[in-house]
């Protein structure tokens, strides 16, 4: 718990990850409609609330995965109380809550400066791409709550700092969620999920051993919702097989965000990476 002459900041009680929702809604990031309980199962403490006379105004996420690596997101001040030191007072408590570990976070662009004085630097561009749902294709594709567990954190381990196990068996078996893996040789070669959000549906993340089997897993997924939905998926701009995955699918950019990290001595496999899972938590 921190205090400041600016607010108090304390984490987030039950429920109030659900504002910090509304809010980010409100600012366009579409957040999930299931969202709140994945990101709780990541890390309980991991959500901070600045509060003036009482009332929540800036919220931010300092998720701990593990004792090296954590993930900055989810960071808003409501705008009748920005440029007064609300925000940097919460920042500096959550990177208090991180400690010594290595932080990642995905920034809007126009931030960048602000982060890199701050000691983060830029690893690479993620991209939105919207499109419409389409039927056809998709074969093979197993759901993955079917599966041995270990085969999932396996799969996804390289492509991720660190382990995220709490994180993805909430995200993978949430009620409303789709999950769907590929095997190849006795192994998960691929895995992706897609969830229903406040508009349209996300996917994330997607992971695949290459472009083929990204493209089967993405048709797949989105036989999951109706046809002619709008779906999003978050590319890493270093993997120019996602993009033209993307693009070939009909998919066209509109937001833009910048991954960048502070201490990271490990970088992921972006080369699996065909869709982020997703900006708050990395």
């Amino acid at each position: 718990m921190h205090n400041t002459s600016a607010s108090h900041i304390r984490p987030m009680r039950p429920g109030e990850l659900g504002t910090a929702l509304q809010w980010a809604a409100r600012e366009g990031w579409n957040p999930g409609l299931h969202d709140a309980a994945c990101f709780c199962a990541a890390d309980p403490q991991g959500f901070l609330v600045g509060l003036v006379g009482g009332e929540p105004i800036a919220c931010i996420s300092v998720v701990r995965y593990g004792a090296d690596y954590g993930f900055l997101g989810l960071y808003i001040v409501q705008p009748e109380y920005r440029g007064r030191g609300h925000g940097w007072a919460l920042w500096q408590a959550g990177m208090a809550h991180l400690g010594a570990r290595a932080v990642g976070l995905d920034g809007v662009v126009a931030q960048q400066a602000n982060y890199r004085r701050s000691g983060f630097a830029l690893a690479h561009r993620n991209v939105r791409y919207q499109g419409a749902a389409r039927h056809g294709g998709g074969g093979g594709a197993v759901d993955l709550r079917t599966l041995d567990w270990q085969q999932v954190l396996d799969c996804d381990r390289p492509c991720f700092p660190a382990g995220r196990g709490a994180f993805l068996h909430a995200w993978v078996h949430q009620d409303g969620h789709r999950a769907l893996g590929l095997m190849q040789g006795g192994r998960l070669a691929a895995y992706g999920v897609i969830r229903p959000c406040l508009q349209g549906y996300k996917i994330g993340p997607l992971i695949a051993d290459d472009a083929a089997q990204a493209e089967t897993l993405l048709r797949a997924l989105m036989a999951c919702v109706p046809e002619g939905s709008a779906v999003f998926l978050d590319v890493p701009q270093p993997n120019a097989a996602a993009v033209a995955l993307a693009e070939g699918c009909g998919m066209a950019p509109m937001f833009e965000t910048a991954r960048m990290y502070k201490g990271a001595s490990r970088l992921p496999d972006m080369q699996r990476t065909f869709g982020i899972g997703t900006f708050e938590l990395g």
